[in-house]
């Protein structure tokens, strides 16, 4: 009993639950789609629609395009490489395979945030909102998936 309690408590520790952290507070866009060995429910049409688009972040808004949620709660975690390949890759060569490599995060862990929401109708495939579940890159830089396709969003300067 005394272990589960105390597993309980570090796991706690290590995911924070509240607002939007404050370290992508602002508005981002959406550069590029990042090639990744991934299988996908979408295709290419549906792929480039996300590019351009716009994600704003606040402690009071998670907005992707016309679809916002008021008073965000968002889960976050310090992210190691090999977690973030065993909760993405599949247990085979053929199954999807996806790495900090090829997202070009160069450090060994980073932060996770998961902001949680109602359902979306983004697409028939998903309820994903973009941005939702996303990866810390750099200051300027975050990477997130839909459906299982990869992207990258940067800073709008000035943008909060």
């Amino acid at each position: 009993m005394r272990i589960k309690i105390v597993f309980c408590l570090v796991i706690g520790l290590l995911n924070t639950v509240g607002t939007i952290p404050k370290v992508v507070w602002g508005k981002w866009v959406v550069r590029r789609e990042v090639p990744t060995t991934t299988i996908s429910c979408w295709g290419e049409p549906e792929a480039h629609k996300i590019i351009g688009t716009e994600i704003e972040y606040s402690e009071k808004i998670f907005r992707w395009n016309s679809i916002a949620t008021k008073d965000p709660v968002a889960e976050s975690k310090i992210m190691t490489a090999q977690e973030f390949h065993d909760e993405n890759s599949g247990g085979s060569v053929s199954s999807s395979q996806v790495d900090f490599q090829q997202l070009g995060i160069k450090q060994a862990q980073t932060t996770e945030i998961r902001i949680h929401h109602a359902d979306a109708h983004v697409s028939a495939t998903t309820n994903e909102i973009p941005g939702d579940d996303i990866l810390v890159k750099d200051t300027n830089t975050i990477v997130f998936s839909i459906c299982n396709i990869f992207f990258e969003a940067k800073r709008v300067p000035g943008g909060k």
